[in-house]
């Protein structure tokens, strides 16, 4: 009989598998699960070579995985000083008054749309306490950033441009450039001239990241970019990775049958721990930034337009990619949005279900929420992001669609409820990362959110497992444990289902396996 790399004992098993729900031990060999079930079952895949864990009484789950995150992209958008904690417009001047500079510049991340407490977002009111410096700040959302005269002139920019996506240069009411850069083709003009860590300090900075990223309980994460996949290659190829990475790359308005034929010819691309799987799109950008697709516009007179000028363009390119066999993600906030991609995917028919998803789905009516499940349309959803928004609906967010939509938010319950396949992520570093905050946070949705109920705690758990499998489309290999499956595991001090949600956020996370390889050890159990 062969002998097992790595057996677990002394532990309480949550399978999710329903042909073995529960179980106590667990013998892992060339990465698969090898068995499950008491300690006797596993007893005779003991050899000399064999790891052997024992919990001490630790619950045992599938791998936690991150249905939404950039851990790679976000080493460069997570830069310079993070603005996470400013809360007002005086924090935020003090904090860039003593900003270090690097190569010059100030550099700046996790900036609240709050902070500006409904002021246009102007570099006028931060440039003095620059001293003349370039700057360029990232508002929290990913899709906008403020930037100083100084970094204007730096890009060459200096004066409105018209972009192939909704994309724009802000400017005041005299057409001054005001410094708000809204969508990444805006943004794009900046970042060649921005200050770049070198290939050791990012590839440095990755191995940190998805280590810390592995001692929260994470084993894997769905990519919404394509990253930097010789970095990612480096890194695999000199050890296995801590976390298991599914990279979808975008597809951007005007993408022509050569752009998606290259897109196709990605698919399956990958190594150790890596693979590229699925396409990324957009149909909007943000509430805050005013770019959300809305069926009727928001307090400002914004969100009325698609990020795709031409949203039958964008129903060709998915059309095509599914004939190719390429699932897609679309990133889709608001309801003309989310409705337009539910309708291009009930265009293909039967065989569009469970094929493709919508990211973050921040405020639906009645009747988007019943189409998920009837479509087959996954949810993919960011629990965290409520943290974003007021209980009071003062926020940015919540002021600019208006109570009722406001009301609406993320509707996570509702779209379980429903029959719909819902996954869980962060969208890091647009919210921390830690995968406990996940699986809390959609128990107890925050801010204008916390009037809906959240997630049952085993709806919580599925979103980061079984969902989440089904999501990738890897729901026969992984998301459960059982035999044959991926050993991809997460052992932590409380049950994610029986211990309240303030208890989950906080748990201690004793063991977590991608693949067969223990990637990160906890505290001492006993």
């Amino acid at each position: 009989m062969p002998t097992a790399d790595l057996v677990i004992t002394g532990a309480h098993v949550r399978t999710l598998d329903p042909e073995r729900p529960y179980a106590s031990a667990v013998a892992v060999r060339d990465g698969l699960i090898a068995a499950v079930g008491a300690a006797a079952d596993v007893r005779d895949w003991r050899g000399p070579g064999t790891e052997v864990v024992d919990l001490g009484g630790g619950r045992l789950v599938p791998g936690l995985v991150d249905g939404h995150s950039h851990p790679v992209r976000g080493l460069d958008l997570a830069t310079g000083l993070d603005l996470t904690a400013v809360r007002d417009l005086e924090e935020l001047r003090a904090a860039l008054t003593s900003a270090p500079r690097t190569d010059g510049w100030v550099l700046g991340h996790g900036l609240d749309h709050n902070v500006f407490a409904g002021r246009p977002i102007d570099r006028a009111l931060v440039e003095d306490v620059l001293a003349g410096a370039p700057a360029f700040l990232r508002l929290y959302d990913g899709h906008s950033a403020l930037v100083s005269g100084a970094a204007l002139k730096a890009a060459g920019i200096t004066g409105p441009r018209t972009f192939a996506q909704r994309s724009h240069l802000a400017v005041d009411a005299t057409g001054r450039l005001s410094g708000h850069l809204v969508e990444h083709a805006a943004m794009d003009l900046v970042t060649p001239v921005l200050p770049r860590p070198s290939y050791a300090e990012r590839r440095a900075r990755l191995v940190e990241l998805l280590s810390a990223m592995a001692a929260t309980g994470l084993t894997g994460a769905h990519v919404m970019d394509l990253g930097d996949l010789d970095l990612v290659r480096a890194v695999a190829d000199e050890s296995p990775l801590p976390l298991r990475l599914r990279f979808a790359p975008w597809c951007m308005p005007g993408a022509d049958a050569d752009d998606l034929a290259e897109l196709v010819a990605l698919q399956g691309r990958g190594g150790r721990h890596w693979q590229v799987g699925g396409v990324k799109l957009f149909m909007d950008g943000t509430v805050e930034g005013g770019t959300a697709w809305l069926d009727h516009p928001d307090r400002h007179g914004q969100g009325t337009d698609a990020f795709w000028p031409d949203p039958a363009g964008y129903s060709s390119a998915v059309r095509a990619l599914h004939r190719a066999g390429v699932r897609t993600a679309t990133h889709a906030i608001g309801d003309a949005a989310v409705r337009h991609v539910l309708d291009t995917v009930a265009s293909l028919g039967p065989g569009g279900r469970l094929a493709h998803r919508v990211e973050h789905i921040e405020s639906v009516p009645d009747d988007l929420v019943a189409r998920f499940a009837q479509v087959g349309v996954i949810a993919s959803m960011q629990p965290p992001h409520t943290g974003f928004t007021r209980a009071d609906l003062r926020d940015e967010w919540s002021v600019r669609l208006g109570e009722e939509r406001a009301l609406r938010a993320w509707r996570l319950r509702d779209l379980r409820d429903a029959g719909a396949v819902v996954a869980l992520g962060s969208d890091w570093p647009i919210a921390p990362y830690d995968a406990r905050a996940v699986l809390a946070t959609a128990r107890t949705p925050r801010g204008a959110a916390s009037s809906r109920a959240g997630l049952t705690a085993l709806q919580s758990l599925e979103g980061c497992t079984s969902h989440a499998a089904l999501a990738s489309g890897e729901a026969d290999i992984t998301g459960r444990i059982a035999v044959g499956y991926r050993a991809d595991l997460t052992a932590l001090g409380v049950d994610p289902v029986e211990a309240p949600a303030d208890e989950v956020g906080e748990a201690p996370v004793f063991l977590t396996v991608t693949g067969g390889h223990v990637v990160h050890r906890g505290p001492e159990r006993g």
